[in-house]
């Protein structure tokens, strides 16, 4: 794959990653805060709705894309109508009367940018050679660590302007994704045939798969799982943190968030390329996939027990960094590992993206729960950031040491 087209496709992944990741970790906190002052729990219950959304979108339109025949080709017409939807939920979000209409914008947000990066990775699954996985998986992850850092810094600029404050970063990510859409060019998939034609039991069927048959697939999957639910425990609640922890008001809590970002912007670049660099280079994909999870988990206790700018730092530094490195190489990982890749990538990247998907819906659900067990309001982030730092090791365990003799012939994998 030449060089232009790998940089547009990390510019689109920049665009796409800024429109959904922004009004997640910023937008939506301060928009509940408006339309029900007190209410922080409610944040996780509505985001955990839109990724149930995604959940069901997701592996749908993955699966219709591998049959799409178009003179587009079978993933770029998936962005063009996700980028629509995205831009759509802008009004729903800036002008919600409550909080239930702001969850609905949020569904269609999650839908919309949901299904325009799932395009791009199915398009990656679908071209890109084995030499540049780990590479291109460290540029998109890093692309995916920066822009919410960036996008934080712009929306930040908007705090008093609801409108602004989502269709800003909505803008941005749309026109990014549009020179993806515009210059990367897609072979004509009209020509494709079918032997059955694609009904409800087959596209339920198709999102099974028996991990006898393929252990290595099964145990990556598990093991992001259980990495991802550890990451969306906090990632909702990041304004809310930073607030309590340095005891400002959370309408003035981005110029801190964005601080506190931009610093790890140095540890994400080093997790990102320096992961899928070595990934490539050593071929030793697991081991690196478990050592980010370690690293990650450490930057989790730190920032339960920081109270201070310089240790929340911190631990944004290492959290972001084992976030960065598990991103590149995991995604390297399925890559090698997935089943049937030149005919039903779209499929089997549907099936992945539940190991993600259903941890990004729980995650936020369960966040409260946990910030209820906790005996005081001073110890419930500490409660939520420990838990996520255990799952994290686990999801490392898994990745590192339950694969098959049969995982281990390959050396890339192991």
């Amino acid at each position: 794959m030449s060089w232009l087209t790998i940089t547009l496709i990390v510019v689109a992944a920049f665009g796409s990653g800024l429109a959904l990741v922004v009004p997640m970790a910023f937008s939506m906190a301060l928009r509940l805060t408006e339309l029900a002052p007190g209410s922080e729990q409610v944040l996780g219950y509505i985001l955990g709705v839109g990724a149930l959304c995604s959940l069901v979108s997701a592996p749908l339109t993955g699966i219709v894309s591998d049959r799409t025949r178009s003179r587009w080709g079978r993933r770029r017409p998936f962005t063009v109508l996700g980028v629509a939807i995205g831009l759509a939920a802008v009004p729903v979000l800036a002008f919600a009367p409550n909080a239930i209409v702001l969850g609905i914008g949020w569904m269609l947000t999650s839908v919309g940018w949901g299904t325009a990066g799932g395009s791009i990775g199915n398009l990656l699954a679908d071209r890109l050679p084995e030499s540049q996985r780990g590479k291109v998986s460290g540029l998109t992850g890093l692309a995916g660590q920066v822009s919410p850092v960036l996008g934080i810094l712009l929306a930040g600029q908007f705090t008093g302007d609801a409108l602004l404050l989502f269709l800003v970063p909505a803008t941005v990510g749309a026109v990014m994704v549009a020179l993806f859409i515009l210059f990367v060019p897609e072979a004509d998939s009209r020509h494709l045939t079918f032997k059955n034609r694609l009904t409800f039991p087959r596209f339920a069927k198709s999102l099974l798969f028996r991990p006898r048959d393929h252990p290595a697939f099964a145990w990556a999957l598990v093991g992001r799982f259980f990495f991802f639910f550890g990451l969306f425990l906090t990632v909702a609640y990041g304004t809310y943190f930073y607030a309590q922890r340095l005891g400002v008001p959370v309408a003035e809590v981005s110029s801190v968030m964005a601080v506190i970002s931009a610093s790890g912007v140095l540890s994400a670049a080093l997790g990102s390329l320096g992961g899928g660099w070595v990934s490539d280079r050593f071929g030793t994909r697991r081991s690196w996939a478990a050592a980010s999870t370690m690293i990650f988990a450490t930057g989790c206790v730190v920032s339960a027990f920081s109270w201070t700018f310089p240790m929340l730092v911190t631990g944004a530094l290492l959290t972001n960094l084992g976030i960065a490195a598990f991103g590149s190489v995991g995604q390297a990982l399925i890559l090698d590992v997935l089943p049937f890749r030149e005919t039903e990538a779209g499929r089997f990247l549907a099936i992945t993206s539940f190991s993600q998907r259903i941890p990004s819906a729980i995650g936020p659900l369960a966040a409260p729960l946990l910030l209820g067990l906790a005996p005081s309001d001073e110890t419930q982030y500490l409660v939520l950031y420990l838990s996520a730092a255990a799952l994290a090791l686990l999801g490392g365990a898994v990745t590192l040491t339950l694969a098959t003799e049969r995982d281990r012939m390959d050396p890339k994998i192991t």
